[in-house]
C-alpha cells in the first residue's frame, strides 16, 4: 500500500472514528463527549490496527478515559465496519496525545510573563 494511500485511509478513519465515537458515547451518561477529540489516527499498512491519538480535556483522569473509550473500541469497529469500504476493519488502541495539553501549559506560561514596559520592539 503506497503512502499516500494510507495517509488517505488514516484521514478517512480520524473522520469516522470522530463521528462514531460522538454517537457511541453520548448513551454513556459518565463521559464528556466535548471533552474528548480525536487528533490523528495511524493505521498499520495491512490495516488490522490503528492506533488513535486522543486528546482529553480533563487530562489528570486519563486513564479512566481511556479505559472507557477501550471499552466501547467493539462498538466503533462495528460501524467503522458498517459505514466504510475497508478489506480489514482495523482494530482500534487509544492512546493519549498530550501536545494539545502542553502547548496550553507553554501559553499559559507566555500570557503570565510579566515584561517591562521598555522592551516593546516596535520602539525600537
Amino acid at each position: 500500500m503506497s503512502v499516500n494511500r494510507l495517509d488517505r485511509v488514516n484521514a478517512l478513519l480520524l473522520r469516522e472514528i470522530a463521528d462514531d465515537l460522538f454517537r457511541v458515547l453520548q448513551s454513556d451518561p459518565e463521559v464528556d463527549v466535548a471533552g474528548i477529540t480525536v487528533t490523528k489516527v495511524e493505521c498499520a499498512p495491512n490495516l488490522r490496527s490503528a492506533n488513535v491519538w486522543v486528546s482529553i480535556m480533563d487530562a489528570a483522569d486519563h486513564p479512566t478515559w481511556l479505559r472507557r473509550l477501550s471499552k466501547h473500541a467493539k462498538e466503533i469497529q462495528t460501524l467503522i465496519n458498517r459505514n466504510m469500504t475497508l478489506h480489514y476493519t482495523p482494530k482500534l488502541r487509544f492512546r493519549l496525545d498530550t501536545g494539545i495539553a502542553k502547548g496550553d501549559r507553554v501559553l499559559d506560561i507566555l500570557n503570565h510573563l510579566d515584561l517591562p514596559m521598555d522592551a516593546n520592539p516596535e520602539n525600537e
